[in-house]
């Protein structure tokens, strides 16, 4: 494994980066120190509790998806391509390659997580519309006062949004929000909301992902005068 460890300050000197705690940004080095060649942390809550970091600064960490986590346990540095490029013959892959497959680079040579369960359900969901089509009898007309009965009725077919048409709503609402990273979140976990339930308005997501950051940085601030 590499020795030496670099760092992007198109990552580290970014808004969302220096708003965060010094104690959080200081655990995102050490994580980072510590990754392997591929950026994978096999131990990050003993990092954590090493450096003497909270679970807040993790937990800060990965609201702000500066990390990502698996089931195992494992994190990885979500921007370390960014950061690092390492020589083929000093590069070793990581051990873990299970948490590895479950991840892509997007455009901008930053993991991304994958979800292909998303997938699988929504052909399993588009199926079961289709026959319901199929059993609402010989007139589609068939229903009370001649309506369409309800299993009937074109439903509004939700489209994810471009990067450029979240960048356009944020502006006109005045978000501070990174388009980018809002689309990519998303699109990797399948656009769905909290539970596992389909986005149906991505506004209201964007609305959503807006408050929640603004909570995450009040509590950050009440940790920072309750410090001094």
């Amino acid at each position: 494994m590499a020795e030496r460890r670099m760092f992007a300050k198109s990552v580290t000197d970014s808004d969302a980066f220096l708003a965060m705690p010094p104690k959080t940004q200081m655990l995102y080095f050490h994580l980072a120190m510590h990754a392997d060649d591929d950026g994978f942390v096999g131990n990050p809550t003993r990092i954590q509790k090493m450096v003497g970091a909270s679970s807040k600064d993790m937990t800060t960490l990965l609201t702000l998806q500066f990390i990502i986590q698996f089931e195992s346990g494992v994190c990885v540095i979500k921007h370390w391509r960014i950061h690092n490029y390492i020589q083929r013959d000093r590069y070793h892959e990581t051990a873990y390659k299970q948490e590895k497959r479950e991840l892509f680079l997007d455009e901008n040579n930053v993991y991304t997580k994958t979800d292909t369960g998303c997938i699988q359900n929504a052909s399993k969901m588009d199926t079961k519309v289709r026959l319901g089509k199929v059993r609402v009898g010989k007139d589609s007309t068939g229903g009370v006062g001649g309506q369409p009965l309800a299993a009937t009725r074109p439903s509004k077919r939700f489209v994810p949004p471009t990067t450029e048409e979240v960048t356009a709503y944020c502006k006109e609402k005045g978000y501070c929000v990174n388009p980018e990273q809002f689309v990519d979140f998303y699109t990797a976990n399948g656009w769905k909301q909290g539970r596992g339930k389909p986005i149906v308005d991505w506004k209201a997501a964007v609305r959503t992902w807006v408050r929640r950051r603004t909570d995450v940085e009040e509590r950050l601030n009440d940790d920072e005068q309750e410090r001094y």
